[in-house]
């Protein structure tokens, strides 16, 4: 496993429905951005499917399995450019609907995500909670945990990815317009105090009048912006990260007199109440 990787974050429109265009669109940025250097490359929310559906029921058609038909496209693709490839779709399981990700490598489907905290907008509204604990998907290339949108409001979702070991935290999202600068802001906290790489894929466009924040990013584990995009068209950003940089967690400003280290300094005695449900904690 080489220390140094390119990824990127493909920044896309895609169309509600569509999800043979938007799979060709998703195949076509795959094989630039691998043309490019990029090894890991991520797609945003819903971007095989769309995301603004008006029930269930209308999106239940356009939902795969993971693995699944457009896994399958996808994995000879990833052999022949020996890239991985991280994309958003619905998932079906029997009469269960999730708003997914699926990891897809050279020798097939790695693994998915189904996103665990659910706002009140879009398709989100009608789908079933993620049902699977976070998780970090140990590759050739990277140790790799993914997560949707509104999760990282949540600090304990990237938290819990850096405990089990992750080198890249991969977030794609569907995020609104006029909360783009707002979720940047979150993703350079969640890799400084984690530690660890972040690689945020949003989308442009609109979709049944509602429009999307773009500003796709790519952000190192100090915090430095390594990639951003345009608020408003379709583009890859890229970065180089070091997987090293993110496994060092002690770090040594001044031998002997300032240290650091964002997990063994960890007080989880203290952090009981995180775990309490409901909103009061008393």
């Amino acid at each position: 496993m080489s220390d140094k990787i390119k990824v990127a974050a493909v920044q896309t429109d895609p169309k509600l429905r569509q999800n043979r265009n938007n799979l060709n669109g998703i195949l076509s940025a795959a094989s630039r951005a691998a043309e490019q250097g990029a090894r890991l490359i991520a797609f945003p929310e819903c971007s095989l499917t769309g995301y603004i559906f008006t029930s269930r029921e209308e999106a239940l058609p356009y939902a795969e399995t993971i693995p699944g038909p457009s896994t399958a496209e996808l994995t000879p693709l990833c052999k022949q450019l020996d890239i991985h490839v991280i994309f958003g779709l619905l998932e079906k399981e029997g009469d269960r609907l999730f708003n997914a990700l699926a990891l897809v490598g050279p020798q097939g489907v790695i693994g998915g995500y189904r996103k665990n905290h659910l706002p009140y907008l879009g398709i989100d509204r009608f789908v079933d909670k993620g049902d699977r604990p976070f998780q970090v998907y140990r590759t050739p290339i990277a140790n790799i945990g993914m997560h949707i949108c509104y999760d990282i409001l949540f600090p304990e979702s990237a938290r819990i990815m850096a405990l089990l070991g992750a080198d890249i935290v991969v977030l794609s999202t569907n995020f609104p317009q006029g909360r783009g600068e707002i979720l940047n802001c979150v993703a350079r906290a969640r890799a400084i105090e984690n530690r660890v790489h972040l690689v945020l894929s949003d989308r442009v466009g609109e979709e049944r009048g509602f429009a999307f924040a773009g500003l796709s990013n790519i952000v190192e584990a100090t915090g430095e912006v390594l990639g951003l995009a345009n608020p408003d068209k379709e583009e890859n950003v890229y970065g180089e990260v070091s997987l090293a940089a993110a496994r060092q967690k002690h770090r040594v400003f001044l031998p002997g007199e300032w240290e650091i280290d964002t997990m063994a300094d960890r007080r989880p005695e203290l952090y009981g109440v995180i775990t309490q449900t409901g909103t009061d904690a008393n």
